[in-house]
């Protein structure tokens, strides 16, 4: 390959660090670099719109996000006073369970304060206000619209740079010829497509194992105006996958007062490709309150869909040759079914850690090692989470999973059924979902007691704990309909700043039709 002779200088002290990828994990690797090294570049393949518009490397960026307490708790000691800025941009704070209707694995939770939280906006809008901070650093620039091809070998096992080649619409192939940039520290976090493999197996490393878990799943999102008049004692909504049945439903509050849904259905089914679609499969889910909200809400676009989504991870930290100086992080070492949240949780929980170890080697030399093996077993907790009970794809695997999970998994099961009536145990059960808690967690002597007490039966029939919505909800007298303004909130999502994603469509006026 013919390389251009341009290169970057490179500065002193601790040197210059490349990123590839802006994605949320390649963003707080850039911010946790930012405070150690004296200058970051972001290199990104796309084109970065100013503020919060759609990237077009984000396949699932249409789908509802979520920072869960741990990633917003994260992102807040990377970049002090994000909360705040992200509010202020129109993500709209969420209390769990005390602010959801939750219809977990065993029925409805109750409402409570269990000290934790969710920030819900679209992708788009905090992918922007993370890039927005970033670039107030003088020491961080963005380089878009440029691809990374390969990485420079150095003596001694070591990467010193990377070979890129920018957008050139007027070159051959649409791309000018590779130069080189110089790097003292180089992060791959360029997600489910990085070439990481192919970039280590060019300069003669081994390439890496990989386990890969079906999921068996895709996902239909849309956006929707809630229904004129709307008023409810809930701000969001989650109908939870249950035994074996992948189904479930979220209904999350985002910017400008609209809400964003998601459906999950498993791949023998065809997954939503319209809004009729969509309120046949929310009527397959174990309980038909989101249906009935959908059946009275306004489509504010068309239906997305994604599937692909399987869980996998490249064992990385297994090989024994590796250069120094080059770590991978996010998606690129390990892509969680995004069902569970938990992409965007190890994405900060990864630059945290990468922030600290850094930080007490007091040098990016000689430290890959062990960051390799310090990100698998920061890992290892949300993978066997995020994927329990499924079956790994690959040869030589039965179709049983192993005593240990199986153990986990009835143990779990318990802890589910207590949750309906034990706010401890629904704590801990939400707290396993959001990764806050180990999973040794569930032999604690108030899980086992939990587990082992026998769970008040349900009322009969099952109702969300609400007095807005479901069978026991108090009748109100009929108000004359009044059209929201297009943007403002109604019932009991707080009005918000617009600061809408580029990519959704605009909403239809105030008062027309459906």
């Amino acid at each position: 390959m013919k390389v251009n002779a341009r290169v970057v200088p490179e500065g002193g002290g601790h040197g210059h660090a490349v990123v590839i990828g802006s994605s949320l994990a390649g963003l707080a690797a850039a911010g946790a670099l930012a405070g150690f090294m004296d200058r970051v570049t972001v290199i990104e393949r796309d084109w970065l719109p100013r503020g919060p518009g759609r990237r077009r490397g984000v396949p699932q960026a249409r789908h509802t996000h979520s920072l869960s307490t741990a990633a917003h708790e994260g992102l807040e000691q990377l970049f002090p006073g994000i909360r705040e800025d992200l509010v202020r941009a129109g993500a709209v704070h969420l209390r769990v369970p005390e602010d959801l209707l939750l219809l977990g694995p065993a029925g409805w939770l109750p409402r409570f304060d269990a000290g934790l939280s969710l920030l819900s906006a679209g992708r788009d809008l905090l992918d922007a206000v993370v890039r927005d901070r970033l670039r107030a650093d003088p020491a961080v620039r963005f380089l878009h619209d440029h691809d990374v091809v390969g990485l420079r070998p150095g003596p001694q096992d070591t990467v010193t740079g990377v070979l890129a080649r920018a957008r050139d619409r007027r070159a051959p192939g649409g791309w000018s010829p590779p130069h080189l940039i110089p790097a003292d520290f180089v992060v791959d976090a360029s997600g489910r497509g990085s070439r990481a493999p192919q970039w280590l197996a060019e300069l003669g490393y081994e390439s890496p194992a990989e386990t890969v878990v079906r999921t068996g799943t895709t996902h239909a999102t849309s956006l929707y105006a809630p229904p004129v008049g709307h008023v409810a004692d809930w701000q969001g909504v989650w109908l939870m996958a249950a035994g074996d049945d992948p189904r479930q439903g979220l209904l999350h509050p985002v910017e400008g007062g609209r809400w964003s849904v998601s459906l999950s259905t498993p791949d023998t089914a065809p997954a939503p490709a319209d809004h009729e679609q969509m309120l046949h499969a929310a009527a397959a889910l174990r309980d038909p309150l989101l249906r009935d909200l959908l059946a009275t809400a306004t489509p504010l676009g068309p239906v997305y869909r994604c599937a692909g989504t399987d869980s996998r991870w490249r064992h990385y930290e297994r090989l024994r040759r590796w250069p120094d100086q080059f770590l991978v992080v996010g998606d690129a070492f390990a892509a969680l079914d995004p069902a569970h949240g938990d992409g965007m949780t190890l994405a900060v929980q990864g630059a945290l850690l990468l922030q600290r170890m850094l930080t007490a080697h007091g040098t990016a030399v000689g430290v890959t090692y062990r960051l390799r093996r310090a990100l698998a077993h920061q890992l290892a907790p949300l993978w066997r989470s995020g994927t329990r009970l499924r079956v790994p794809a690959g040869p030589g695997r039965t179709g049983r999973p192993p005593l240990r999970e199986r153990l986990h998994g009835r143990q779990l099961s318990r802890i589910a059924a207590a949750a309906t009536t034990d706010p401890h145990a629904a704590a801990l059960l939400l707290r396993l979902h959001q990764s806050l808690a180990a999973p040794g967690a569930l032999l604690g002597p108030r899980a086992l007691r939990a587990a082992l007490r026998r769970p008040a039966p349900p009322p009969v029939p099952a109702v969300p704990p609400s007095l807005t919505h479901g069978p026991q909800a108090r009748r109100r007298r009929p108000v004359a309909p009044v059209a929201p303004a297009i943007g403002v909130a109604t019932g009991s999502v707080r009005p918000r700043p617009t600061g809408s994603s580029a990519h959704w469509p605009t909403t239809a006026p105030a008062g027309d039709p459906r």
